[in-house]
């Protein structure tokens, strides 16, 4: 990619990161990618799932591809110190969307002057984080599927930068890659009273709250394979009002995560099946709100086996990298689930960069990374449209 188009992408790139906005807030950052996609004569349709935007480019006949790219920040306050820092106090592009959007721009510049038969659709996404308020608790990926913009489409393909893989590397796992994500809310409602004068008029939120929490540790450990990968993390807790008053209410947070769609949903069912026990045993009220539900990843090996020509003309023979699977949590899921997809870890570790890895305030990532994600994303599409 010669160095004026890296140029502009760094610069669209610091646009974007200079005016962070959360999930369905991403009215900026839409303005400014069909900008780009008026100058470079690309049809759109602009308001998908609220914010997004899908390029379109055809030539000749031929199947439909996607590739795609988030455009969302995260609520987080910068503390990178670095001179385009974000001018939106309370969020940045902690997760590096910025660069995501920079890199599909580069490639739909790039697949303009590129040979191929068929069609490639150019996924700008809302609201990867999370359903950021949705009525529905729908994240952008899940609307843009069920509105039926994949269902053309042969097969997809995205990727996300790691700011701890060195610049020029990429990586990826077959099969599940990426976890089942679920963020929940456990609601317990007791009955307060005097603790100390009158205990047994009370329905104690406190020790209901502990016990499921103790309960539900052992729902991993005894009700799980350990053959399979899974995680069930309570990580905050809120209640009470005062030292002598038996507490009536107590909120807990939490997340699930497993590679296996089955065993996820076999750790909620069990939740549920404690939170049952213990409104019987306590005469308590218990509510468990899953607010947010995202299946894994799947990695095509199909699809990956047609990106060789891409993955060695961009990264050569040693840079293409075949790693375990992570439970972290990516709404590509629903482009996976639809259609035949990959979706790799693109390095972008920049030297400064103290160890920060994604959603940290101080995190760096190196632009020099654009240029090779706009490349892959290009070439990619185009050897996925190959018969």
């Amino acid at each position: 990619m010669d160095k004026q188009l890296t140029d502009r992408l760094i610069s669209i790139r610091r646009q974007i990161h200079t005016q962070p906005e959360l999930g369905y807030q991403e009215i900026h950052t839409s303005q400014l990618v069909r900008r780009e996609l008026d100058a470079l004569g690309i049809p759109y349709v602009k308001d998908v799932a609220g914010t997004g935007v899908i390029g379109t480019i055809t030539k000749g006949h031929g199947p439909s591809v996607a590739i795609r790219a988030d455009m969302d920040a995260l609520p987080i306050e910068e503390e990178t110190g670095l001179p385009f820092s974000s001018a939106n106090s309370g969020k940045m592009h902690a997760c590096g969307h910025d660069l995501h959007t920079s890199m599909l721009i580069g490639a739909a510049t790039l697949l303009k002057d590129i040979p191929f038969e068929g069609t490639v659709k150019l996924l700008f996404q809302p609201s990867e984080e999370g359903p950021n308020g949705d009525p529905e608790s729908k994240t952008g990926a899940h609307k843009i599927v069920e509105a039926g913009y994949l269902d053309d489409v042969k097969s997809a393909l995205g990727l996300h930068v790691h700011p701890l893989m060195p610049v020029g590397k990429i990586s990826y796992a077959l099969g599940p890659a990426l976890a089942c994500t679920g963020f929940f809310t456990i609601d317990v409602l007791g009955k307060a009273t005097h603790a100390g004068a009158t205990p047994q008029l009370g329905v104690d939120a406190v020790v209901i709250a502990a016990q499921l929490i103790q309960s539900a540790q052992m729902i991993v450990s005894r009700h799980t394979a350990p053959t399979e990968t899974a995680v069930l993390s309570f990580t905050k807790i809120n209640g009470g009002v005062a030292p002598n008053v038996i507490a009536d209410r107590v909120v807990i947070e939490g997340t699930i995560r497993s590679l296996n769609l089955d065993v996820y949903q076999e750790i909620i069912r069990r939740i549920e099946k404690i939170a049952e026990g213990l409104m019987t045993a306590f005469d308590a009220e218990i509510k468990f709100d899953l607010y947010y539900d995202l299946p894994s990843v799947i990695n095509n090996k199909q699809v990956h086996g047609s990106l060789q020509q891409s993955l060695q003309q961009v990264f050569g023979d040693t840079n293409v990298i075949e790693t375990e699977a992570i439970l972290a949590g990516e709404d590509f899921a629903h482009y996976s689930r639809k259609v035949p997809s990959m979706f790799y870890f693109l390095g972008a570790q920049h030297p400064d960069n103290a160890g920060y890895f994604l959603h940290h305030p101080r995190v760096l990532f190196n632009e020099d990374c654009i240029a090779y994600g706009a490349s892959f994303l290009a070439n990619g599409a185009v050897d996925m449209l190959r018969p």
